[in-house]
Parts: C-alpha cells; sequence; structure tokens
C-alpha cells in the first residue's frame, strides 16, 4: 500500500482512512515529516527528493509488511514524496494502527528509522549558500 509520490497528501485524510479501515485499532500513530527551516545552521529554502525507481516502493512495502509482524500492528502505512517541497512543506507520513496505542507508537518509530537506512530515496537541499545532496538518507 507505500506511496511514491509528487504531489502533496492531506494528512487528515489519510490518517482518517486508516482509522476506517481497521475498526479494531484502538490507537492510530501518525508522523509526519516536513521540510525544515535550519540545516547544520544553514537556512533551507526547499528540498528535492529523487528515489531509485521501483526498488524504493518495494522496499517500502517490505517495511510496511515487517512493523505488522514485528509490532502486531493492523496497519502500516507509508507515503513518500518526491520532486522539490518547499519550506513547511510534507515530505513523508508514516501511520500504524493497533488493537494498542504502544504497538503503534513502536511500529511508527520503527518504520521511520527503517527508512532512513533503507530506502533508496536521496535529499538534496537547498540553502542561502548553494545545493548539496545530503550523504545520508531523508
Amino acid at each position: 500500500m507505500a506511496r511514491i509520490q509528487q504531489e502533496d497528501f492531506d494528512l487528515g485524510a489519510e490518517v482518517d482512512a486508516v482509522v476506517r479501515r481497521n475498526p479494531a485499532a484502538g490507537g492510530t500513530v501518525a508522523f509526519l515529516g516536513t521540510v525544515k527551516e535550519f540545516s547544520k545552521g544553514e537556512r533551507i529554502a526547499k528540498l528535492e527528493f529523487d528515489s531509485y525507481p521501483g526498488m524504493a516502493e518495494a522496499e517500502l512495502e517490505k517495511l510496511e509488511g515487517e512493523a505488522k509482524e514485528r509490532f502486531n500492528v493492523l496497519e502500516a502505512f507509508i507515503i513518500h514524496r518526491l520532486g522539490e517541497i518547499p519550506l513547511n512543506g510534507n515530505i513523508v507520513l508514516v501511520i500504524a494502527a493497533a488493537v494498542s496505542r504502544g504497538a503503534a507508537f513502536d511500529a511508527c518509530e520503527w518504520m521511520i528509522d527503517e527508512l532512513k537506512k533503507r530506502v533508496p530515496i536521496w535529499k538534496k537541499e537547498f540553502t542561502t549558500s548553494g545545493s548539496h545532496w545530503v550523504e545520508d538518507h531523508p
């Protein structure tokens, strides 16, 4: 169910859809990653994201499946945007729904941490002094 897309997403609509699909859930946790104003002391104007097509989607779907098994959650869901994203723009959304809130929190945190380590998505920062690709994952 993971999605990689250029267009923005509606946080409320995405969370609501997960809640509606999971009536047994007692807790749904969402992490929203946005473009922040500063990075390593430099002011950020925008970010640009690129990915390895096909492989990034497959890895996100693998993460969702692993989270469901590892944390016993009802649903694990990830959206990541590509292209140019302005200051304060939405970058990534990770949602976990579970019978208990603890499992949902744990799964959500694990998914974003693993996404940054494993998914072939690259980030370019545009700052007041120029632009550069970030060495580590977003």
